[in-house]
Formats: structure tokens, C-alpha cells, sequence
């Protein structure tokens, strides 16, 4: 305030005076009066008053006109003048500028006038409130107001617009305003708000940002809009420049897709006003905000792979090669394009396809790079096409290939009709314009770049200087050009290509130091006094000299490694070596090229380094500086240090083949197993049916025993009584039966339990030996899986018998209720005359022959399973002494655990289906019972088996005796 007093004082009195006494009566009516109509006058008063007297107005009326807001809303007149008093008050747009001195004083006004109204942050959410407003003279002005309080104190304006609830969402449906001059000031309301604030970014990118922006461009006509579409293009670039998040979100939304309508520019050479040049740059500098090397490398990936799916790298290489093209639009499209396919392999491989529509169609590459070379071509055209060509090699293997194989006697079109990439590389390192010297000396390090191949095939290149001189290698060319003492620029770009080209090479180095005069050279450069501007070229010659040291292998006797180390002791010294080294990092011009990977330099003498070769230093400089001061003791130890670790690398590769080999015979054991598997199950499936088919013979054998007996038991006496108690004897003899094989049943089931209790036992056993080895663990936990399968097969096996004796206790059942009826038929035609003798005697031989027929088919089934029992052992014998050695892991060991207690569970569930059995037995005794037989505990009822056997054995012979 005592700023705006002191200006205020300086002003010479008179009339304003009496100005100053009108505002003070006005600003008293608007506090003072109880009429609305009186306020709304003197506030339209004060609005008229404050573009000339903004100072006092300023300071008189500022507190009133905040009153006025908050209390008068219901009136949109007068808001709307208080607002557009405020505006007036704080904004610096309208003043006449009528000297420096009183700009300077009107841009101090409008910040402390901003200060004022800020200092309480309420008025600012009270100015958000009011844009909810949707009538015109209350929006716009509040628009125009916040626009001006941003650009006054943005980043204090900011922070209370982001702490304001609702704050930015307010803001945001600005742009939804049907009213375009209400929209358009919105853009640009939304551009001070997103300025160098990444919170209010992602909060605008969220609230739907992109998809209005992109219609309003749309709907204004993309690049043949108006200024409008320039002010959406830079609030889009706000918000995705140096914001990750936001571009992920800008990719992941498809809006990459909605860009390609953009540069639709058609071939007509008219048609480029100011305007859409503007909008057009603009355009191509948003693109190149999605795929700038300073992002993170996953992000441009995904971009340039969705821009190259969409098409929108076809069509910027369309007005790559358009004609009529404005050269800055044609600039700038080239460096687009460049950061779109730099690092992208697909990208740059659809470039290497693109032709300019010329008559034969030549390469892109071949018309950027005669661009290139020519001195005629603007000097940011031909910056622009270095940096595309060398974003196309960059990562590019194939494409370094492609451009060195033009170089080499194979490939080089013998009829002249057709000129390449390498021919115009050649030329223009052997121009007479030291500009094309250097850019074709960066061009040709790049094809180079980090692979070793072309390193050595770039050595087969042969020149041809002049008729009949025999031809020169390149690389000697290029050191023979060296030392003619060409421009600095010259020297600079190749000595940059020959340390590209020496480093991480020694077939290369060897090739360097086999010309003798190269050292010498060297050596003379770098001992001399020069001057400055010579002292770049001395810390190159030093950087290559030092290449040939550290990169020898010591295969020339006369330039070996320490013979190199000597020379530079004798006539350079080590000390005066490392300090001209470090010329080349401490120059001014270096670490401006090792920011950005694009070349970007304000004149042609600024072109002396490049990005890459800016990294070679950094990480070179270190290495030969170690290297000058080494012994040759410290070499052969570093020589046996790197045997050493070749060595180490073959033995790790034998144990990595040793693994590979152990693991396709554990793959195929693996396999013999499930086969073992399969033919085991095969073959219990085989026993299980020949057991049945056993059973049902010895029950069709014993039906057959007791119908004879039957028979003779009626021939003999029919008198006697054929019913105990209304019972056949016959179907008791059945029941015993069919108790003794359901007491075998029970013991067979109890005896299977207690094989797999003890191999439970077993793996538990076997789960206390430690691991050592995790192959072995791994092979170890399959063993144990594969174990554990087969016991729930077995288990299920079990419960698939215990189903089928359920099966075969109701099949008998029903043959007993069968055998009554049987019976009483037979008891029925035994009152007829019976059966001669010759048939019963013939009856009974059948039988016995049968017997007999079925006892050896048992004999010889029992043979079987003994012989697949003892294949079984034979194969758990195997897989047990595979696998001794092997420890398992203790979370393997959780798992048999929890596989143990299932199976446990399991085996409760068995026993209770054989309780359940014992229950169904202890129901057949009581029902024996209840027919009046007696039934002996099961110890007697063996004995009262054989006894009965002995008795009907006796009848037998009783009834064959009169025979």
C-alpha cells in the first residue's frame, strides 16, 4: 500500500484531485446506499472510471466492488460491472503504453492489485462460484478476470484454485459453453491454469480435456482453423509435455488416432496461410511431445507404435516428400518424423520403404540425404535431415547394414544411373564444404554405432582418388584428408568418425596403426603449442590415439600396447597426454551437445559435437586414462583376469549344456513314467475283470454244488423234510457263503489299508531329509506328486471295489429271493418220476470237469498278478533308486502334508464304508436268525463250514452206494 500511495503522490495535481474526490463519493453510494439502482450506477460509474484512473479506483473502490460480489448476486447487472472493474483494475492489457516507464509502473500495479485480491483466498473461490452463473454478462467478465489473475501470480492463483472444491471441474465446463467467445476465453483461461502445474493437469486431463479439445478442433477445421485451433493446441501440449500420466492417458484413450486428420494438407501449392503454417507447426510439435527421447522409453514405444498403426507416419512422410511445402513446415516434419521412428524398428523399416514421387522413384533417405550434402539447402533443413537420418540408424542393426553394403564393391550399381546413400556420404566427406564434411562424418559414425560387423566391413571399402592410382582404403582416405590440415570443422568430424569407428574394434586399430604416418601424426598434434581454437583437434587426436592403445590387441610388434605408451612417455608425457584429453569435456560447445540427441545449433560454427559421440567421450575418457598409467605387469594381469573369465564362461556354459541334457532326460523319464502309469492302470483294469469273472465262476460253481446236492438229497428221501423251520437248506449254505466272502472282502480292504498306512509312513519318513540341491528338490516334489496320484488311484480303486461288493451283496440278494423260486419249482417235478441214474452221474462228471477248468483258469490268474505284481515292484524299485538322492523343499513339504491329511480323510471315509460292510453282515446273521437258523460267532462258523462240507461229502456217498 505504500507503493501505491508513493504513485499516487508522484502524480501532479489538479484535475485528478477532483477524479479522486468523484471515486470516493462513489465508492461511499456504493456502501452506503440502500437502492440497488443507486449501486448499480455508481459501480458502472467506477467501471468507466477505471481504465483512465486504474490506481485510484484501484485503491478506493476494491473493497466495495468485493462486497458488491458477494452480497448483490441476484443481480447479474451489477456483478457484471464490478467484475469488469476488477478486470480493468488488475489486468495490464489495456494500458496505453506510452513509455517504458509507465509499463513497468502498470505491470507493478496489476500484480499488486492481484496480491490484494488473493490475499484472501475466498474472493477467488467466490469469483469460481460466480462462473457457475450461466448468464453472459456475469461469465464472460469473471472468465476474463481469473485469465488475468493467473497471468499475474499463477503459481498463488494455482494453489488455492486446486484446494477450492470443485475448483478445476468448475473451470472445465467452460468449454462445454454453447457461447464461443465464452469458450475461447475458457481455452485460454485453461492454459495459464495448466501452466507448469502437473496436480491441475491430470485433474484437467480427467475431466474429459482431451476429447473437447479434439472436437473443437474438429469442428474448426483442424489446420485450416483459426486462431482458436492454435490455443486448443497449446493448452494440449500444457497438459502432455513433461506429464507421463497424462500421455499414457492421451495413448491409452485413442486419441493418438484422432491426430492423423491433422496433416491432411493435399499437393496444391497454394493454400498455406500464416495461419495454418502456425497451426500446422504446432501440430507437428505436439506430436513430437508423445514420442521425445526425454520420455520414459516404454511410453514413446507404445506411441510410435500406435502412430504407425493408425497411419499418421504414412501421412507425415506424405508432406515429407509433398512439393510446395513451406521449408519451416518441411523442417519440422522432418525432425517429427525423425523422434517418430528413432528406436522403433518397425517405423524404421516402413521409412526405408518410402520413395519420393520422382521419375524413377527414388529412396527418401537418398533426396533427404542429397539435402544433406548440399551447401545450397537452407542450414536448419540439412540439421533436420542429419538428425532424421540419424534417428533411422539409431538401434537399426539392419539399417546400418543396408547403408554400409552401398558402400562396398558388391553393391555399387556399375552403370552410374542410380546414386546412393553411401556414394553421397562419400561425397560429402570429401567436399570441398567442411559443412558437409562434418554432417557426413556424423552420418557415416552412426551406421557404426555400437556393431562391430560394420565396423569390419566398412574396412573393405576401396576409393578410387584418381586414374591409374591404385585405389585407397576409407580409412586411410580419411586420415590422409586429416593431414592436410583441412577447416577445423573438417577435422573435428573425422577424427569424431575414427574413434567411432577404432573403439570396441581391434581388427579396425590394426588396420589404423598398419599405416605407418598415422602415429606419427598423432603424436606430432598433440605435443605442439597451439592455440585455442586448436586445442579441440588436439583432444581428439589424444581421444583416438588413446583408442589405439586401449582397444590393441597387440598383434603389430611395433605399435604394441606398451611400445604406444613409451612413445607417449618420450614425447608427449603422460601428464601433458591426460590434460590434452580432458579438452574435449571441458569445452563450451560439449555439454551443450550432450543435452538433447537432435543437433540443434544456432550457426554452422556452433556444429562441433555430436550427441552419441558426446557419450564415447564420457565413457572412454575414463578407461584410457587408466590405461596410460598402467604397468605392463597390471596389462598381463588384466590380460589373465579376462582368460580367467573366459574360462569361467566356458565352464558355465558346459554346466549350463549339462543342465539342458539332464533336463531333457528327466523330461523323458518323466515320460516313461506316465507311460509305466498307463500300462499299470491297463492292467489292474485287466485284473479287476479277471477277478470278477473268477467270482462269478466260483458262484455259478457253488449254485451248481448245491443244486446237486439238492437232486440227490430228493432221490434219496423225498420223504424227509426239505425245510428247517420253512427254511431250504440250500439257501443257508448260500448266506454262509456269501458271509465267508464278505468276511475275505473285509480282510482283503483292511490288509490294502494297511499298505498305504506304511506308505504314508513312508513319505513322511522321507520328508526329513533336507534339500541341497534345487534341480533335485523339483525332481524330488514330482516324484512325490506322482506318488501321492497313485495312491489316491489306489484309493479310488478301493472305493470303486467297495461299490462293486454293495453291487454284488444286492445281485445276491435277488438271487436268493431267486433260489426259492427255483425251489419250490423243482420240490413241484420232484413228484414226478425222477431222473435215471446214467443222468445224474452224467450231471455230476460235467460239474467236476467244470470245477476243474475253473481251478486251473484261477491257478493261472494268480500267476498273472503275481508276475504284474513283482513288474510293479520291479518299477517302484527303479523310481525309488532314481530318485534316493533327492531332498524336497519345505514348501513341498506343506503340500504332501495337506495331501496326507486328504488322504487320511479318505481313509476315514474307507472305514466307514467298511463299517458300514460289518453292519450289513451283522443284518444277514440276524435275519439267518429270524429264520430260525443258528448262526456261530465266526470263529465256530469255520469249523460248522467244514463240518457241514463233511456231512453233505457223506450223504454223497450214502446216495452212490446202491449204485
Amino acid at each position: 500500500m505504500n507503493f501505491l500511495r508513493g504513485v499516487m503522490g508522484g502524480q501532479s495535481a489538479g484535475p485528478q484531485h477532483t477524479e479522486a474526490e468523484t471515486i470516493q463519493k462513489l465508492c461511499d453510494r456504493v456502501a452506503s446506499s440502500t437502492l440497488l439502482d443507486d449501486r448499480r450506477n455508481a459501480v458502472r460509474a467506477l467501471k468507466s472510471l477505471s481504465k483512465k484512473y486504474r490506481l485510484e479506483v484501484g485503491i478506493q473502490a476494491m473493497e466495495h466492488l468485493i462486497h458488491v460480489l458477494q452480497t448483490d448476486r441476484s443481480d447479474s447487472e451489477i456483478i457484471g460491472y464490478a467484475l469488469d472493474t476488477l478486470y480493468n483494475i488488475i489486468s495490464n492489457d489495456e494500458e496505453e503504453e506510452v513509455e517504458e516507464n509507465s509499463t513497468r509502473q502498470s505491470e507493478d500495479l496489476g500484480s499488486q492489485f492481484t496480491e490484494i485480491f488473493i490475499k484472501q483466498p475466498e474472493n477467488v473461490t467466490l469469483l469460481l462460484s460466480l462462473l457457475e452463473e450461466f448468464d453472459f454478462h456475469v461469465r464472460w467478465p469473471g472468465v476474463k478476470l481469473l485469465t488475468s489473475l493467473l497471468k499475474q501470480l499463477g503459481p498463488q492463483v494455482q494453489q488455492i484454485i486446486l484446494v477450492s472444491p470443485m475448483g478445476v471441474s468448475r473451470l472445465m465446463d467452460l468449454l462445454a459453453d454453447s457461447r464461443e467467445v465464452i469458450r475461447n476465453d475458457g481455452v485460454l483461461l485453461l492454459q495459464a491454469l495448466t501452466r507448469s502445474n502437473g496436480a491441475i493437469q491430470k485433474i484437467v486431463a480427467f475431466e474429459n480435456a482431451f476429447e473437447r479439445l479434439l472436437d473443437i478442433i474438429t469442428e474448426e477445421g483442424n489446420s485450416d482453423g483459426g486462431i482458436v485451433v492454435e490455443d486448443c493446441l497449446i493448452l494440449l501440449q500444457n497438459l502432455l509435455k513433461n506429464n507421463n500420466s497424462n500421455q499414457n492417458f492421451f495413448k491409452e484413450g485413442s486419441y493418438i488416432q484422432r491426430m492423423k486428420p491433422w496433416f491432411h494438407v493435399g499437393d496444391e501449392n497454394s493454400g498455406w496461410s500464416a495461419q495454418k503454417v502456425t497451426n500446422l507447426h504446432v501440430m507437428l510439435q505436439l506430436v513430437r511431445v508423445l514420442v521425445s527421447p526425454t520420455n520414459p522409453p516404454g511410453a514413446t514405444s507404445s506411441c510410435q507404435k500406435a502412430m504407425f498403426q493408425c497411419g499418421l507416419l504414412q501421412q507425415l512422410c506424405t508432406i515429407l516428400m509433398a512439393t510446395g511445402v513451406p521449408a519451416d513446415i518441411l523442417t519440422e516434419t522432418i525432425n517429427t518424423v525423425s523422434e517418430v521412428i528413432r528406436g522403433y524398428q518397425v517405423n524404421q523399416d516402413y521409412f526405408a520403404s518410402v520413395n519420393a514421387p520422382s521419375n524413377p522413384p527414388r529412396p527418401a533417405i537418398v533426396v533427404l540425404l542429397m539435402s544433406m550434402v548440399n551447401e545450397r539447402q537452407p542450414f536448419v533443413l540439412r540439421c533436420a535431415v542429419l538428425y532424421c537420418f540419424q534417428c533411422f540408424l539409431y538401434k537399426n542393426q539392419k539399417g546400418q547394414g543396408e547403408i554400409v553394403s552401398t558402400l562396398l564393391p558388391s553393391t555399387i550399381d556399375a552403370t552410374g544411373n542410380s546414386v546412393s546413400a553411401g556414394q553421397l556420404l562419400c561425397g560429402g566427406l570429401f567436399s570441398t564444404d567442411s559443412l558437409s564434411n562434418w554432417c557426413a562424418a556424423v552420418a557415416l559414425a552412426h551406421a557404426l554405432q555400437e556393431n562391430a560387423t560394420q565396423k569390419e566391413q566398412l574396412l573393405r571399402v576401396q576409393l578410387a582418388t584418381s586414374i591409374g592410382n591404385p585405389p585407397v582404403s576409407l580409412l586411410q582416405q580419411c586420415t590422409n584428408i586429416l593431414s592436410q590440415g583441412s577447416k577445423i570443422q573438417t577435422r573435428v568430424g573425422l577424427l569424431m568418425l575414427l574413434c567411432t569407428w577404432l573403439s570396441n574394434c581391434p581388427i579396425a586399430v590394426t588396420h589404423f596403426l598398419h599405416n605407418s604416418a598415422n602415429v606419427p601424426f598423432l603424436t606430432g598434434q598433440i605435443a605442439e603449442n597451439l592455440g585455442e581454437e586448436e586445442q579441440l583437434v588436439q583432444g581428439l587426436c589424444a581421444l583416438l590415439l588413446g583408442i589405439s592403445i586401449y582397444f590393441n590387441d597387440n598383434s603389430l610388434e611395433s605399435y604394441m600396447k606398451e611400445k604406444l605408451k613409451q612413445l607417449i612417455e618420450k614425447r608427449i608425457g603422460k601428464e601433458n597426454f591426460i590434460e590434452k584429453l580432458g579438452f574435449i569435456s571441458k569445452h563450451e560447445l560439449y555439454s551443450r551437445a550432450s543435452q538433447k540427441p537432435q543437433p540443434n545449433f544456432p550457426s554452422p560454427e556452433y556444429m562441433v559435437f555430436d550427441h552419441e559421440f558426446t557419450k564415447l567421450v564420457k565413457e572412454l575418457e575414463g578407461v584410457i586414462t587408466k590405461a596410460i598409467y598402467k604397468s605392463s605387469e597390471e596389462d598381463k594381469k588384466e590380460e589373465e583376469v579376462k582368460k580367467t573369465l573366459e574360462q569361467h564362461d566356458s565352464i558355465v556354459t558346459h554346466y549350463k549344456n549339462m543342465i539342458r541334457e539332464q533336463d531333457l532326460q528327466l523330461e523323458e523319464l518323466k515320460q516313461q513314467i506316465s507311460t509305466l502309469k498307463c500300462q499299470n492302470e491297463q492292467l489292474q483294469t485287466a485284473v479287476t475283470q479277471q477277478v470278477s469273472q473268477i467270482q462269478q465262476h466260483k458262484d455259478q460253481y457253488n449254485l451248481l454244488k448245491v443244486q446237486l446236492g439238492k437232486d440227490n438229497q430228493h432221490q434219496g428221501s423225498y420223504s424227509d423234510g426239505t425245510q428247517v423251520n420253512g427254511v431250504q437248506p440250500e439257501e443257508v449254505g448260500r448266506l454262509r457263503e456269501e458271509i465267508e466272502e464278505l468276511k475275505n472282502n473285509q480282510e482283503l480292504l483292511q490288509s490294502q489299508l494297511a499298505e498305504k498306512d506304511s506308505l504314508i509312513e513312508n513319505l513322511k519318513s522321507s520328508q526329513a531329509s533336507p534339500g541341497t540341491d534345487e534341480q533335485s528338490s523339483a525332481t524330488a516334489s514330482a516324484r512325490d506328486s506322482e506318488q501321492i496320484a497313485e495312491l489316491k488311484q489306489e484309493l479310488a480303486t478301493l472305493k470303486s471295489q467297495l461299490n462293486s461288493q454293495s453291487v454284488e451283496i444286492t445281485r445276491l440278494q435277488t438271487e436268493k429271493q431267486e433260489l426259492l423260486r427255483k425251489t419250490e419249482i423243482f420240490a413241484k417235478s420232484a413228484r414226478a418220476p425222477g431222473e435215471s441214474e446214467a443222468g445224474t452221474a452224467a450231471k455230476t462228471t460235467d460239474v467236476e470237469g467244470r470245477l476243474s477248468a475253473l481251478l486251473q483258469e484261477t491257478k493261472e490268474l494268480k500267476s498273472e498278478i503275481k508276475a504284474l505284481s513283482e513288474e510293479r515292484s520291479a518299477i517302484k524299485e527303479q523310481l525309488d533308486a532314481s530318485n534316493s538322492t533327492i531332498a524336497i523343499l519345505q514348501n513341498e513339504k506343506n503340500k504332501l502334508e495337506m495331501d496326507v491329511t486328504d488322504s487320511k480323510k479318505e481313509q476315514d471315509d474307507l472305514l466307514v464304508l467298511l463299517a458300514d460292510q460289518d453292519q450289513k453282515i451283522f443284518s444277514l446273521k440276524n435275519k439267518l436268525k429270524e429264520l430260525g437258523h443258528p448262526v456261530e460267532e465266526e470263529d465256530e462258523l469255520e469249523s460248522g463250514d467244514q463240518d457241514d462240507e463233511e456231512d453233505e461229502d457223506e450223504d454223497d456217498g450214502k446216495d452212490q452206494g446202491p449204485i
